[in-house]
């Protein structure tokens, strides 16, 4: 518990995690407010309010949370400050442990507040399109669990790599980059499984299209939350294999 304690500390003392979630925030406002007015010009497919925020979750938001989770541990290893987290916490493992204790709750609650803030923002704007307390809230879950677990695979991905720079052109490849040369040759079923498509197929209502790609997800939102679970934790192994490997 203490470990867990003195990472929530850090993590909450350091001027970039408010930074992230204050841009992250901006952002989703900003892509739900823009959407909105857009529907009232007729250059845009009309959406539900909270298919709006899902779209601004994946092309935006979700890059201030992999920013975030990212420098929660390459920080330390860019400023050496890991050699006293290290001697704090000899056991390798429940560093990553207490460091995923921290990010699951925060990143779960600003997934909520980011699909409460774009609902707020866009639902005013779009008179045609309504969204069901039921709606909101399943999306609200979905993206909660997506950051969290997005947070988890960052932290993984980081403690392997050690380079801030590195994970996040690694997750940008990974999120954006690989599912859209798998999808231009012809590998659409695929996309779903990777975990930028995992996490928006959580967010989205069963039966209704994705809002990124306009296909249905071939599985139900509890399964994206479950594929978005397993890469966390093939990046947590990772993460933890080079750890005790390095840092022995």
């Amino acid at each position: 518990m203490n470990a867990i304690s003195s990472e929530w500390t850090k993590f909450w003392s350091v001027r970039s995690t408010w930074w992230c979630l204050i841009s992250g925030i901006f952002l989703m406002l900003a892509y739900s407010g823009a959407l909105g007015l857009m529907s009232h010009t007729g250059t845009e497919r009309h959406v539900a309010p909270h298919a709006v925020v899902t779209g601004g979750a994946f092309y935006l938001t979700q890059f201030a949370v992999v920013a975030l989770a990212t420098l929660f541990i390459t920080s330390e290893y860019a400023s050496g400050s890991i050699r006293s987290t290290l001697q704090w916490i000899p056991v390798r493992n429940h560093v990553l442990a207490a460091k995923s204790a921290a990010l699951l709750p925060a990143l779960f609650g600003y997934g909520v507040l980011n699909t409460l803030a774009g609902v707020a923002i866009s639902a005013p704007l779009i008179a045609d399109r309504d969204s069901s307390v039921g709606d909101v809230l399943a999306t609200a879950a979905g993206m909660g669990g997506y950051f969290a677990l997005l947070g988890l695979l960052c932290l993984g991905l980081g403690t392997a790599l050690r380079s801030t720079a590195g994970t996040i052109v690694s997750m940008f490849v990974l999120l954006v980059m690989i599912p859209m040369f798998a999808g231009s040759l012809g590998g659409e079923d695929i996309v779903n499984y990777f975990p930028g498509f995992a996490g928006v197929n959580a967010m989205v209502t069963p039966g209704e299209p994705n809002p990124i790609f306009g296909g249905v997800a071939p599985y139900a939102p509890w399964v994206g939350v479950a594929l978005c679970a397993a890469w966390a934790a093939a990046g947590l192994v990772t993460g933890s294999t080079v750890l005790r490997r390095r840092d022995a």
